[in-house]
């Protein structure tokens, strides 16, 4: 018996673990386990691995084997002339071939390979955050719907419970039959306005549901998003900061690269095998031979200064995106953070408004019920409180959206 409930306490302290299926982090989590783009990166980096190893590869001994044969016939006379061709040429070698390696050359384009691999995994945490930021996004506008939903199916029930007062006394002749109808009509517009704001919701959380890589047609509640605004640390700990940093180590690395083709190249050589006229002596045509081969450029042009050059210019075109991006990045912290306040200021502005209308419904309620309020006045202060309702739900739906923006920076 213990065995049984100590693996039931398992279980489900296990599926405590993970993210409910209506709650932003198992949307968050469904979205970067799809992403082909971020697979992607992923495998880049298992390519550059495997470029790394070619690398070293190339200067392994590289051994390669030939056949070359050939026959040149003379006919009466006529034919290459045998103390060129020597009437046949029969050739099989085995040859080995291995290129010096440069310690220079081979930390050169190691780097380059290390380069790409910050630049592949600086890229992934940006198209993370990108594919965050749109996701929450998606989620608090889907969480907002749900919000309107709830609250106007809270009016609605209010609304039927004062439309049975409200018959009895229209029957007692306390309301005018006109005064029924037109709160009948007020019933029926919320009652519309439900059906059309859980089209909304369920559009909205099919669309979350598609950004998020999930293939279900189901909706379920969302539960309230846990969002903070986070600290923000500074730009040059930035990933958006940091692809500029590693722009500039690309163009340090490409004029090494371009420095590595000007210097010599040596490459050792050698073969055994048959190789024969067959004129004489075919059984002693076995044997070796080896040597070393040199390339040394001279002159190409000035090739390797154009391309000085050419690095040169991108440098200038770093320099400039790099100075834009910390404008437009202090411009916008600064843009976003006066709205979040101003934000939160409306907010307190429109919760002082709603205590007031909510009091009025209230008191219009109970009045509604002895007969001593004018229906015109319940529905006036009815919609005043739908309206400062609705506009706190925008708000705070606002503010959320705004501290999803501040948060994209945040990495």
């Amino acid at each position: 018996m213990k065995s049984c409930v100590a693996i039931l306490f398992f279980i489900t302290s296990a599926l405590t673990g993970f993210s409910q299926p209506n709650s932003l982090g198992y949307f968050l989590d469904k979205a970067k386990a799809s992403s082909p783009l971020l697979k992607e990166y992923q495998n880049q980096l298992q390519l550059n691995a495997y470029d790394s190893l070619l690398i070293r590869a190339a200067y392994k001994p590289q051994v390669n084997g030939s056949s070359f044969n050939s026959y040149y016939p003379v006919i009466k006379g006529w034919g290459y002339d045998a103390a060129i061709t020597n009437g046949a040429n029969f050739a099989t070698l085995i040859g080995v071939n291995k290129l010096l390696a440069n310690k220079k050359n081979l930390a050169a384009q190691f780097e380059n390979i290390q380069i790409q691999n910050l630049s592949v995994t600086n890229t992934s945490k940006i198209t993370e955050q990108d594919l965050n930021r749109t996701i929450i996004s998606q989620y608090i506008t889907t969480y907002g719907d749900l919000l309107q939903l709830n609250f106007n199916k809270e009016i609605i029930a209010m609304l039927v419970k004062e439309e049975v007062i409200l018959k009895k006394l229209t029957e007692r002749n306390v309301y005018k039959q006109a005064d029924y109808l037109a709160f009948l009509v007020t019933l029926q517009q919320q009652q519309l306005l439900v059906k059309q704001l859980n089209i909304q919701y369920n559009n909205d959380y099919l669309g979350l549901n598609y950004l998020s890589g999930i293939a279900d047609t189901t909706t379920a509640e969302l539960q309230a998003p846990a969002i903070q605004l986070k600290p923000l640390p500074d730009i040059s700990n930035s990933a958006f900061f940091k692809k500029f940093e590693i722009d500039s180590m690309k163009l340090v690395n490409s004029r090494a690269l371009v420095d590595i083709t000007y210097r010599p190249k040596i490459n050792l050589f050698a073969d055994a095998g048959f190789f024969s006229s067959l004129a004489t002596h075919v059984y002693k045509n076995v044997g070796t031979s080896f040597g070393v081969s040199a390339i040394i450029p001279i002159y190409d042009g000035k090739q390797r200064k154009l391309q000085y050059n050419k690095i040169t210019i991108a440098e200038k075109n770093r320099t400039n995106y790099k100075d834009f991006f910390k404008t437009q990045y202090s411009q916008q912290i600064a843009q976003l953070t006066r709205q979040l306040q101003s934000t939160e200021e409306l907010i307190a502005d429109i919760n002082n408004q709603l205590k007031y209308s909510s009091s009025l419904i209230d008191v219009n309620g109970k009045l509604l019920e002895t007969g001593d309020v004018r229906i015109a006045d319940y529905i006036l202060a009815l919609n005043n409180y739908l309206n400062a309702k609705n506009l706190i739900t925008q708000n705070n739906i606002n503010r959320l959206q705004i501290i999803n923006q501040i948060n994209y920076w945040n990495r």
